[in-house]
């Protein structure tokens, strides 16, 4: 049996796809009674962001995470699929 080569460029690309389409269903599903359970979750990352004035230039850096249930079960259901093709 040959085993095939997986990239794992497109594994990140499902989980992200994943985490992005469960994160906005979850945010959908704030506003529906019944599933409310699916936007659920918690944001982590950087408040306010960090300024490097370098005189020339001035850069900004910056970093916001919002996982909630419906991204993670996005990111199941994209591993699902990765280990399927």
């Amino acid at each position: 049996m040959a085993v095939r080569d997986k990239n794992i460029w497109i594994l990140l690309v499902f989980l992200l796809s994943g985490l992005v389409i469960g994160g906005l269903l979850g945010e959908l599903a704030a506003r529906v009674n019944g599933l409310w359970w699916l936007s659920y979750g918690e944001s982590f990352g950087l408040e306010s962001p960090i300024y490097l004035n370098l005189s020339v230039i001035t850069i900004t850096f910056g970093l916001m995470f919002r996982i909630n249930i419906a991204s993670i079960i996005g990111m199941a259901i994209a591993i699902f699929i990765y280990r399927k093709i």
